[in-house]
């Protein structure tokens, strides 16, 4: 255990700095050096700050104004890379996970959280030690699958989007074959292409890929 942790609590709510503060006070190797009520007081709090009085650990809330907990990451990340971020937040979106980390976050936790296991979170952080319950961890696997998923169908082929496009209007592979001028047999390869690359199962997954893509709304 180190001799002192430096602590800066950002979050817009004043009771919830103020209840992490007085709780943390108990803590002999935790010291709050700082706190924000938003990303740009923070930034601006760190760059007054010397290298002694620079913060180890920064617990942030995830949805602030003026400036959120991922820009605001991103940017401490950036500037001043010795912080190490915890991401404290009521609310478990997958895409906010995965952001948050990407912007550098070590630990991204539930405002739910334990008292004990906050101080545990803050600890390991200091450590570069990622901490993640099952629920956040779970969430950002489902996340980063969601990103792969859109981010194949850039990698679509132009008759493969074709065939996906008649999957989802209800064709069958000898309709598809037929309208395209191809093989039954190629149009059952190009199928199997479409479910690995979006990681599906059937033509109907495949068929409400598309329509959620939006892919098969005429107006656009």
């Amino acid at each position: 255990m180190p001799s002192e942790i430096k602590l800066m609590i950002v979050d817009d709510h004043d009771m919830v700095r103020l209840g992490l503060k007085t709780y943390l006070l108990l803590e002999e190797d935790i010291r709050v050096v700082g706190e924000a009520s938003n990303g740009k007081e923070a930034l601006q709090a760190l760059a007054r700050l010397s290298p002694e009085t620079m913060p180890d650990v920064m617990l942030l809330d995830m949805m602030m104004p003026i400036m959120d907990g991922v820009e605001t990451a991103a940017a401490v990340t950036a500037q001043f890379p010795s912080v190490k971020i915890v991401m404290l937040t009521s609310f478990l979106e997958e895409d906010k996970v995965v952001k948050a980390i990407e912007a550098g976050a070590v630990s991204y936790v539930l405002k739910t959280i334990s008292s004990d296991q906050l101080v545990h979170v803050i600890r390991s952080a200091y450590n570069g030690m990622p901490v993640m319950n099952s629920e956040v961890s779970q969430a950002l696997t489902r996340g980063i699958r969601q990103r792969t998923a859109q981010g194949e169908e850039e990698e679509f082929t132009q008759r493969e989007k074709e065939v996906l496009m008649l999957i989802a209007d209800g064709k069958s592979n000898k309709d598809i074959g037929e309208e395209l001028h191809i093989s039954i047999k190629t149009v059952k390869t190009h199928v199997s292409n479409l479910l690995m690359k979006c990681e599906l199962e059937d033509r109907t997954q495949l068929a409400i890929y598309a329509h959620r893509k939006g892919w098969m709304d005429k107006s656009k």
